[in-house]
């Protein structure tokens, strides 16, 4: 196009961004583009004839099989096996880092999920966002840009004392307070803290309340970063809200929102014009008898975000925090930001379990929630990381015990995984018999139309993951693997690799053993962005 334009024969400028696509239908070519539609107004001319002075460009370019025109001018670009084929090499040589791009160069985002009040385990909804989060984050860093994630701990407020008080009445065998939070988890916690401390027991009601309050909510803290690690999930920061109201930032965040024009005091409270930005009511920062809002909390944290350098914040919240969507965003536009740049909100729908067919409620530790423990016991890390970040969060879950511990092709993440595994049985069976990928490698000789199907799908996935990037989508990445594990599985049964009896090795055999690692070399860089292990053997 560029050379066109250069010898005079389009009098445009050359785009920005052209769009070049892997057409669903392989009789399309191996790419397709429609720039020449793009062009065909500045051009002044219609879209096919500039369609036909593209495509006799292109027919000149070393590689390029045949440029078909189709339609009012869409351009199905067919390369040569050699070129096509040489792809096989590039992903191999590339190793980890091929997909990875710089879609999101220089974007600094502060990505929060799970956030769960340290009052309790983390519950199944919290589950699926720390597998979605952490891959969110993977896959974000994969396109260029820096990520910093984040967990908010709600370690103030009303739900913290019924917390303590909860510890309290379980340590001294009292029943709990009307509110308060039950399950076996507070009477361990309340053993552990009682076994630590010697004689808090003994201690006033409100020292003792106190011990509970601070102890106790650092050994729940610890149980969660236990439980998050275990799942493969971290945080660069652990943020607690406390020092919001310690430090005096949230007087601070309600001055500097006042300073922009939006606060006003109406019967002694003191609140938020949020609804100048499509929130449904006025929010409260300060109540008539002096106490802060939650929502005051959220107005500093946000800030504090942008003020340690995000550009943008990134928030994944629950199934129940859909009318947070327009207040936090008011947020942001009332401190001056772009209400559709700074700050995005994600909101992630329910999961549920199944076990023989019959929905699984309770937990035997929380009494009545499923646990992020009760997940991994039931079906393990993998199964639960690539199941729940495999759907598009706006859809609800449903985690079947039965399948997700079978061995079969309806679970998914063992249909992905044992590709994996079989290609690296292959490997393992052609270093046993003395066979490495030459050094000469034909790409020409991988012809079939399985090899290409294969060699196309590995094409698509730096597109694949810029795009999971740009529309904080990672259930995208999963949706790819199993295009490619199924591609992989036909040209499995259609071309053998290596020779059988007295068979000789021949050319063909070192270039599929090429194309195989190559195979095997995406699948495991796109089970790492989901946090999912890329066995050997199963």
């Amino acid at each position: 196009m560029s050379s066109a334009v250069e010898a005079g024969e389009l009098a445009v400028a050359v785009p920005e961004h052209v769009t070049v696509e892997r057409p669903k239908n392989r009789d399309h070519g191996d790419y397709a583009t429609n720039v020449a539609l793009q062009l065909a107004k500045a051009a002044g001319k219609p879209p096919r004839a500039v369609a036909e002075l593209l495509a006799e460009r292109l027919r000149g370019i070393t590689g390029v099989a045949k440029v078909d025109i189709a339609g009012p001018g869409f351009l199905n670009i067919t390369l040569d096996t050699a070129t096509a084929g040489a792809l096989a090499r590039t992903v191999v040589e590339a190793g980890e880092a091929y997909g990875r791009n710089d879609a999101l160069k220089g974007l600094k985002i502060n990505l929060e999920f799970v956030s769960a009040n340290p009052t309790g385990p983390i519950h199944i909804g919290g589950v699926r966002w720390a597998a979605v989060g952490d891959s969110m984050a993977r896959v974000l860093r994969a396109s260029g840009a820096d990520v910093t994630t984040e967990y908010y701990l709600n370690d103030a407020g009303v739900q913290i004392s019924k917390f303590a008080a909860s510890l309290q009445a379980a340590a001294n065998g009292r029943e709990v307070p009307e509110g308060g939070y039950v399950g076996e988890y507070i009477v361990d916690i309340a053993k552990a803290l009682t076994d630590a401390i010697p004689g808090v027991l003994d201690l006033p009601e409100a020292e003792q309340l106190e011990v509970f309050r601070t102890e106790g909510l650092k050994l729940m803290v610890a149980e969660i970063k236990r439980s998050m690690d275990e799942f493969g999930t971290h945080f660069d920061v652990w943020f607690s809200e406390k020092t919001l109201h310690d430090s005096g930032a949230v007087e601070k965040a309600i001055e500097r929102l006042r300073e922009q024009g939006h606060v006003f005091e109406q019967d002694g409270a003191v609140f938020l014009r949020t609804t100048d930005f499509g929130d449904d009511k006025d929010r409260v920062l300060i109540k008539a008898d002096g106490d802060k809002t939650y929502f005051a909390a959220d107005a500093a944290y946000y800030l504090s975000k942008r003020d340690r350098g995000a550009e943008v914040a990134l928030y994944m919240l629950g199934a129940d925090h859909h009318g947070y969507v327009n207040r936090l965003k008011a947020i942001s536009a009332c401190a001056g930001d772009d209400m559709d740049h700074n700050i995005e909100v994600k909101i992630g729908q329910f999961v549920k379990m199944l076990r023989d067919g019959e929905e699984v409620r309770m937990s035997k530790r929380a009494g009545n929630i499923i646990t992020i423990d009760d997940v991994v016991e039931w079906i393990g890390v993998d199964a639960a990381r690539y199941t729940l970040a495999r759907s598009s969060t706006d859809s609800t879950i449903t985690l079947d015990i039965n399948v997700l511990t079978s061995q079969t092709n309806e679970n998914r993440v063992f249909y992905v995984q044992y590709a994996h595994a079989r290609m690296s049985s292959l490997r393992r069976k052609a270093a046993d018999m003395g066979i490495t990928r030459a050094a000469d490698y034909k790409p020409e000789l991988l012809s079939t139309e399985w090899e290409n199907e294969l060699l196309g799908k590995l094409a698509e996935f730096p597109g694949v993951l810029a795009e999971a990037g740009q529309f904080r989508q990672p259930h995208r990445v999963a949706v790819y693997l199993e295009g490619l594990a199924a591609a992989y599985h036909r040209f499995w049964d259609n071309c053998p690799v290596l020779p059988k009896g007295d068979d000789e090795v021949t050319d063909l055999t070192h270039a599929r053993l090429w194309l195989v690692e190559a195979t095997r070399t995406v699948l495991a860089n796109g089970l790492t962005l989901l946090g999912v292990t890329a066995p050997e053997r199963m």
